[in-house]
């Protein structure tokens, strides 16, 4: 009676979340009068910062004929709008002063014709209000914090979620005490806004996704792969990696690669552990291979699904036009990472060994058929669904966590057991790092540096690529690229348009998407996939620390994105397109 009660209390919270991920923004109101009629004029504008990014939360104070009481009071939303509904008409002047703890700009004052406008019932448009950057204490906190926890996280003094989250903390007790008993300088951002910088898309995806592989996992479907990878290699370990990153590249392609590291990391470990091998020798040609080969489709990364809806860059597009540059990659990849692990992979054991071929084939039997059958239904349909959500108006979280409804419900399960395989400490750091960039986002960090990126450039399209490969990839080696790709999206759509011929083939958001997941094989903390394999091999005992991923992933990283680079100045500049 207590497994049917959690089984369907997790159900029903699955299913919870994923209409709530898939129901639309409710619309903003508009201006009314007390009656709820439509009456009186209104003045609307955006806020954007140099690089042309939304700022939210500017507090809009409206004054009207030079009082010193405000008439209105408004904020700016996430997309940056504002909209202040009049109460009453102005007699001779109206100024609109903004503030912002992170950005700073002289009052607005109309001019005569368009106070006589809204004297007339017109409503004003005063289309993009941009606001300088204010390098406040804040600013300074932010940043030295950010730095501060990549520092503890590359040299290990501490586990990854203990230090993201010391970090957060530190960014929170500065902005409630210092920020309020001290100086408003030292305001870096609260919790409720803290809340929104956290990818809910990516953390329910990863949960969902957990919740159905441990479904398959407990068949022993995992174990029967992984006997069949050792027939197939017939024990050669560079055949092996040959042949894992290939269904590793294949699967990333049509799933995110979140959820493919979640499909491959217990067979990974399946055949390290009968060859003899450090796992590690074994996932990070892995993750490495999924962060690369997602980025061919639309749907095999969550950055090329940012890029897609902003640029309306189809999956054939993705398809055509980076397949060739990512398979190129690949090869680079994979020689690199044999040339490193080659006096590991010679050390592991060779051939078919008949005992362990034995012990494999024991292990490999299929534990529950009707289980499988099920979940193996429910998993293919979720792969389907992953290839045409786009049309359905449904992001993959959505998804998984409909997919791990149904398993929930239908396929019979230990929900203790299954609560327990999912990785909450994994979760947890998603969302604490999430809140620590977003703290560095908040104060204009990363905006001030993709500023500087575009001063570079200048209209130079061999520049602009780059610059933007290759800086937004160095970037991306600690900076989580799902929001580094958001805030370089104005940033691109700004230089593709003052670039000769960058805004009619959009090689500048291939960059982009090349930059920001090549990129994120730098550093151990810079993808979440990366994340989340670090997070289940440790669980499983076998620890993949900042340093061993650093010595094979920082090389192959430059490389491929040289490679990424001359692929799309090929592609567009000598085949055109």
């Amino acid at each position: 009676m207590r497994g049917t009660f959690w089984r369907y209390g997790l159900a029903l919270f699955c299913l919870v979340a994923a209409i709530w991920l898939w129901l639309p923004d409710p619309a903003p109101a508009s201006g009314q009068d007390g009656d709820g009629n439509e009456s009186l004029p209104a003045l609307v504008g955006f806020l954007q910062n140099p690089q042309g990014q939304p700022i939210a939360v500017a507090e809009l104070t409206l004054l009207f004929d030079e009082e010193d009481t405000s008439v209105a009071t408004v904020e700016s939303r996430e997309d940056g709008l504002w909209e202040i509904a009049l109460p009453r008409l102005p007699e001779h002047s109206v100024e609109i002063e903004i503030e912002h703890p992170h950005y700073a700009m002289d009052p607005i004052k109309l001019n005569e014709e368009q106070v006589l406008s809204l004297k007339q019932g017109e409503s004003l448009n005063l289309g993009d209000v941009e606001m300088g950057y204010r390098y406040a204490l804040g600013f300074w906190v932010a940043a030295i914090t950010f730095v501060f926890v990549l520092l503890v996280i590359a040299f290990e003094r501490m586990p990854n979620a203990t230090a993201a989250l010391f970090g957060v903390a530190v960014v929170f007790a500065v902005t409630s005490f210092g920020g309020n008993l001290i100086s408003e300088d030292l305001h870096v951002f609260d919790f409720e806004r803290a809340l929104t910088y956290i990818n809910w898309e990516v953390i329910f995806l990863v949960m969902g996704m957990m919740i159905v592989v441990s479904v398959i996992e407990a068949t022993g479907l995992f174990q029967w792969l992984a006997f069949q990878a050792y027939r197939w290699s017939r024990g050669q370990p560079t055949t092996l990696v040959i042949v894992l990153v290939i269904i590793t590249t294949l699967a990333s392609a049509l799933l995110d690669n979140v959820t493919t590291m979640l499909l491959m990391v217990p067979i990974t470990l399946e055949i390290a552990i009968a060859l003899n091998l450090p796992p590690t020798s074994l996932l990070i040609p892995e993750i490495m291979a999924s962060n690369i080969g997602g980025i061919s489709t639309l749907i095999g990364t969550p950055t090329n699904i940012l890029i897609g809806a902003y640029a309306e860059i189809s999956f054939n597009d993705f398809l055509i036009n980076q397949t060739i540059g990512v398979i190129l990659a690949l090869v680079v990849m994979t020689l690199y990472v044999l040339w490193h692990y080659r006096n590991v992979y010679n050390k592991g054991e060779k051939g078919i060994s008949p005992t362990l071929y034995a012990k494999l084939e024991e292990n490999a039997k299929i534990k529950n058929v009707k289980v499988l059958r099920k979940s193996l239904l429910v998993f293919v349909l979720t792969i389907v669904v992953f290839a045409i959500g786009e049309g359905l108006h449904m992001v993959p979280a959505v998804t998984a966590l409909l997919a791990a409804t149904v398993m929930l419900v239908w396929v019979e399960t230990d929900v203790q057991k299954m609560l327990s395989l999912v990785d909450w400490t994994t979760l947890v750091f998603f969302m604490a790092l999430f809140m620590l960039v977003g703290s560095i986002q908040e104060v204009g960090l990363i905006s001030t540096i993709a500023g500087f990126m575009g001063d570079v450039v200048g209209s130079n399209l061999y520049a602009g690529v780059f610059v933007i490969v290759l800086g937004v990839g160095f970037l991306s080696f600690s900076i989580a690229n799902i929001p580094l790709a958001a805030s370089m999206l104005p940033v691109v759509e700004y230089l593709s348009g003052n670039i000769s011929g960058a805004a009619g083939n959009k090689i500048l958001y291939y960059g982009l998407s090349m930059g920001a997941a090549m990129g994120g094989n730098g550093f151990l903390i810079g993808g979440e996939t990366n994340l989340m394999t670090a997070g289940v091999a440790e669980r499983a005992g076998y620890p993949l620390s900042f340093g061993k991923f650093a010595k094979v992933s920082v090389p192959v990283t430059i490389l491929t994105l040289l490679v990424g680079s001359l692929w799309l100045l090929f592609r567009f500049e000598v085949l055109g397109g």
